[in-house]
């Protein structure tokens, strides 16, 4: 390596290295701003977020950015893998950026964080029309950044590419459309079926602090480090991998629903299990963090299902539920919990809905954003859609806004291009799963148990700590043998839903 070469790497690797303490810095902004900062101080700090998003904004697509990726790519093959990977991102994050044009991308950075703010009151409030502005002008800006970059074979495609690369409306349409015919029927045979869990013990009151208490527990058990991370409490749970000694995760605790803190905690747990495991070569470097949305939700789904819904999980941890909660839990048998927990029944919230049904609330939402960036759906109308698609989908239909259109946090942050990640994620963890079984045979009689770490280290050896070096499909083919393949989740949840409801 000449003298020459080898000080571009170290310019270049100076740039991405402040580059992410700015992500890092601004980061720590947003989980303060979403976990209990003052309401009043909202607006200027979304100013601040927007001030410091645009400075690093303006030095990823700076001159001296430019000539490092210039002369860097003039011997790509000549790089070692790692630097040869950063190289790749950062000319496609270059490419992308240098066409907004930086006033643009911070007036959007304000808007998104104002809208968050904005978006908690409008759901407390059940109010669709003080959020209506807001959503409007981020829908209008995506409109304006899908110009600039050009639109792929939809507009939508090119939103969904940033999420999960390479995906597109066409392979989406494929995959839902084999995906809803085949759960379909599973839904109509519980619908006929006289064995249905019995469920009223869970509608009781429960304690927070008992649930506060849970979830740390249960996120211990996972292989969560509290030394490098902590949970806090926020309206909708989220994700935050600031760097691998210091992510943070929040949950929603609510009085009337144990459930759905401990469901939320692992989900988001397995979000961090991912961040707090790249290898360390990898910090500090846009490589650190997940390979797509799509893989990142494929851990989340699959800490919060795959294991944390299973019969063997709640044979080892019901009754450390039932000290937290004897007089609600006492009298209750683990089969009866089991059963109860992984009930199927068409429900309002995404995030409460059961294993089956949730595709069909992704699937909605899939569909309305293809409406609103191919079709131009006007958002004065995304009420009233929304409720027509749940009641044609799931056959219930919201009585406010606050359950129905404005449930879900992600379209106030720009989120559009996003929610197909789960249904993604449902598929990649299933497959994972099914190999986790070949390859650790004993793996039933180790979640029975409570020995979960060996887990978390095999899909640490072949998921976490490649960070974004390896691309979606890679660590899936590396992983299993096979492409993406939707048939295991199906198999799956064919399975499960027969062992809850007997047939």
């Amino acid at each position: 390596m000449s003298t020459t070469q080898s000080e571009t790497i170290q310019k270049f690797r100076d740039i991405v290295t402040k580059l992410k303490s700015y992500e890092e810095a601004i980061g720590l902004m947003y989980w303060d701003l979403r976990t209990g900062a003052p309401r009043k101080g909202a607006q200027m700090r979304s100013e601040t977020i927007g001030m410091l998003s645009t400075d690093m904004f303006k030095l990823g697509i700076s001159e001296e950015m430019g000539l490092c990726l210039d002369a860097l790519e003039a011997d790509l093959e000549q790089l070692d893998a790692t630097t040869r990977k950063l190289v790749i991102e950062a000319r496609k994050e270059y490419n992308r950026n240098k066409l907004i044009p930086p006033q643009l991308y911070q007036e959007y950075i304000v808007l998104t964080s104002n809208a968050e703010t904005v978006w908690e009151e409008a759901k407390a409030n059940q109010d669709f029309e003080m959020f209506k502005p807001y959503i409007r002008d981020i829908v209008k800006m995506n409109q304006k950044f899908i110009d600039y970059w050009g639109a792929k074979e939809t507009r939508y495609d090119t939103l969904l590419d940033m999420y999960e690369p390479g995906m597109t409306v066409a392979k989406l349409d494929a995959i839902f459309s084999k995906l809803r015919d085949q759960l379909v029927p599973l839904v109509q045979a519980v619908q006929h079926s006289d064995n249905k869990p019995e469920h009223g013990f869970l509608d009781q009151s429960f304690d927070i602090e008992g649930q506060k208490q849970f979830s740390n527990f249960i996120l211990k058990q996972i292989g969560f480090n509290f030394d490098a991370g902590r949970l806090d409490e926020s309206v909708h749970p989220f994700a935050t991998g600031l760097n691998p000694g210091d992510v943070r995760i929040t949950t929603n605790y609510l009085p009337n629903d144990v459930a759905s803190a401990v469901f939320s905690s692992l989900h988001e747990g397995g979000h961090a299990l991912y961040e707090q495991n790249i290898r360390e070569d990898l910090a500090r470097t846009p490589l650190c963090t997940g390979t797509s949305m799509g893989i990142h939700e494929s851990q989340s789904r699959f800490w919060e299902n795959l294991i944390g819904r299973s019969s063997l999980f709640w044979s080892r941890y019901f009754a450390d539920l039932q000290k937290v909660f004897p007089e609600q839990l006492g009298a209750v048998e683990v089969e009866q919990f089991y059963r109860a927990i992984n009930r199927i029944e068409p429900s309002l919230i995404r995030i409460e809905a059961d294993e089956v049904t949730y595709n069909l609330h992704i699937i909605i939402r899939y569909e309305i954003e293809k409406m609103l960036f191919n079709d131009n759906l006007s958002v004065d109308d995304l009420p009233d859609v929304w409720n027509e698609k749940y009641e044609s989908y799931l056959g219930v239909k919201p009585s406010h806004n606050g359950e129905g259109v404005l449930q879900d946090v992600h379209w106030s942050s720009g989120g559009f291009g996003y929610f197909p990640s789960y249904s993604l994620g449902n598929m990649y963890g299933a497959q994972m799963m099914n190999k986790l079984r070949q390859v650790m045979p004993d793996v039933d009689e180790r979640i029975a148990r409570g020995d979960l770490l060996p887990i978390k280290e095999w899909l640490s050896e072949h998921v976490y700590q490649y960070g974004k070096l390896l691309t979606p499909s890679e660590i899936i083919e590396r992983m299993t043998g096979e492409a993406l393949n939707p048939q295991y989740l199906v198999d799956y949840l064919t399975a499960k839903t027969k062992d809850v409801y007997g047939f």
